[in-house]
């Protein structure tokens, strides 16, 4: 299969002096995205070879607790849909989704 189109994805990460994140900046042009500030990111990458995930989590230190857990309940709640999408496996979709209703209950997330 012939690549038809190159997208690119950048990320800028500011350290301090100790090399702990200060500032966080992403850029998609393909998605209309510049530059776009941030206070966390976290990427997964599947070596196909070693059949392992490479990852990678980063957060700036102004990040309030309160902020990581929504990001951590969210990120669970998108991997149970995008799991659902790629493997078809309903079953335990709905069953990673439980837990994620049990997550956001016991961090008193959802009201």
């Amino acid at each position: 299969m012939a690549v038809k189109h190159n997208s690119e994805v950048k990320f800028k990460i500011g350290l301090d002096e100790n090399k702990v994140p200060e500032a966080i900046s992403w850029t998609a042009k393909d998605g209309g995205i510049d530059k776009e500030t941030s206070k966390a990111v976290m990427i997964s990458v599947w070596d196909h070879k070693k059949k392992d995930t490479l990852r990678m989590d980063l957060w700036t230190k102004d990040m309030p607790v309160y902020e990581m857990k929504q990001f951590y309940h969210q990120t669970l709640v998108s991997m149970a849909d995008t799991f659902e999408r790629a493997t078809d496996d309903q079953k335990m979709s709905a069953t990673m989704r439980d837990f994620c209703d049990y997550f956001a209950e016991k961090l008193e997330l959802k009201k």
